[in-house]
């Protein structure tokens, strides 16, 4: 489904991965294993609309014509530090994407972004870039990454999450109505210290068993 540039991503493999991330007893180790094995799935819904050419190649019985990419160049950027686990699965459908990192924390009072790192490729005018982070809660980390990543000058841009928060997507759409969100579920609400409900908790901390 898709509603004002929002793309919902019901395959039934992905809402059972997510289903399982979201158990609090899912263990560090699996939740990280889910979250590759779900962004694997999510790459393929989200490179969907690549172009294809035909090309002339060789089969071991004979010649023919036969459909490849059009030499699209992708960047895939990952927001520290949870994005970095979103990651590896999708660069195991794209092996050849260039890689990004955007370096972002939310302020515990203010709940805005606050930058501390940033690096792209040098060239991104001929680049569609792929901004991935598990969350979209209150909007803020999402709507500044992708701003960042804006003014170096893509070809385009799509924002990828697990999981969005209505405030969020509303935040995110007002700065960003060009930009695609792709996500397998959009929540009920955020919570007084902006975390998404019913939600995952926070996707750092599960990732990389910090707390």
């Amino acid at each position: 489904m898709s509603e004002e540039n929002v793309f919902v991503i019901n395959h039934p493999l992905i809402q059972h991965k997510l289903s399982l991330m979201r158990r609090k007893t899912t263990s560090t180790s699996s939740f990280r294993a889910l979250l590759q094995e779900l962004s694997m799935l999510m790459a393929y819904e989200v490179t969907r609309d690549l172009p294809l050419v035909m090309e002339d190649i060789e089969t071991p019985l004979e010649p023919m014509r036969a459909p490849v990419l059009e030499g699209k160049k992708i960047v895939l950027i990952s927001v520290l530090r949870a994005g970095t686990g979103m990651l590896d699965g999708m660069l195991r459908i794209v092996p050849s994407a260039r890689v990004g990192h955007i370096g972002l924390y939310r302020d515990p009072k203010t709940l805005e972004p606050v930058e501390y790192f940033f690096k792209v490729p040098s060239e991104m005018h001929d680049r569609d870039a792929i901004v991935m982070d598990p969350m979209l809660a209150t909007g803020n980390s999402a709507a500044a990454a992708v701003a960042r990543v804006k003014a170096t000058g893509p070809k385009s841009v799509k924002y990828v999450c697990l999981l969005a928060a209505p405030e969020g997507i509303a935040t995110f759409r007002k700065q960003h109505p060009d930009v695609p969100i792709y996500t397998p579920a959009i929540d009920v609400r955020l919570n007084d210290h902006g975390y998404i409900l019913p939600g995952l908790g926070d996707a750092g901390d599960r990732l990389y068993g910090t707390k």
